[in-house]
């Protein structure tokens, strides 16, 4: 069943599968653009992602429900005629995860933990806490990196420079639910999700 959180006033995330996609009414250019799409997973992910964001746009602005999607420059979603919604979309194995909100840039991100972390990857993306990381059980410590690179994912799409920009930087500690980063906040759903799901926002960077 597709799970509705708010995690801050205004801001609304929805998660779902690929396997039970939320019932949101995919548009003609929903179809076209994942008929361009290489292998049916990447084109079974796109529309699940559509899917659940036509529900939630349905849900909580409904003059977004039909728009049109495009990509910004990095390849982030936009709504060209609707640019003070702002939307983000996120896929990790069967796992889809949806934000919008108005007149905020957001990301959202969604990871199923994988099966183990090296010390070489928490040296490269968590220094300051790889010592409390590696300390963890090994389960606890994928679970534990899935959540901190949710946070860095969803900053970065909120950010509009992906996670390869400075958003990569941001180190959230173990255990943590919300914090702020570079003007923008962000919360991670620990009380509500079932995978690591963790969503950033923050005022719109350049006027529209």
């Amino acid at each position: 069943m597709p799970l509705s959180l708010a995690p801050a006033p205004g801001v609304w995330v929805l998660l779902s599968s690929t396997r039970d996609p939320a019932a949101g009414r995919l548009t003609a250019q929903d179809r076209a653009h994942a008929c361009r799409l290489t292998g049916p997973a990447r084109r079974r992910a796109h529309l699940a992602g559509r899917r659940a964001l036509r529900a939630l746009l349905a849900d909580r602005f409904p003059e977004a429900a039909a728009a049109t999607v495009g990509y910004g420059p990095t390849g982030r979603p936009v709504l060209p005629d609707l640019p003070r919604v702002g939307v983000s979309v996120s896929h990790s194995g069967t796992a889809v995860a949806v934000c919008a909100a108005y007149d905020r840039e957001v990301g959202v991100d969604v990871q199923q933990p994988p099966q183990e972390v090296a010390a070489s990857l928490l040296r490269w993306c968590a220094p300051h806490h790889r010592t409390t990381l590696l300390a963890l059980p090994e389960h606890a410590r994928a679970t534990e990196f899935a959540w901190l690179w949710t946070v860095k994912e969803a900053l970065g799409k909120a950010a509009g420079t992906g996670v390869a920009g400075a958003a990569f930087h941001a180190e959230p500690a173990p255990g943590d639910t919300h914090g702020a980063w570079d003007g923008l906040n962000w919360t991670s759903l620990r009380n509500s999700s079932p995978l690591p799901l963790s969503c950033a926002y923050g005022p719109i960077r350049e006027p529209t």
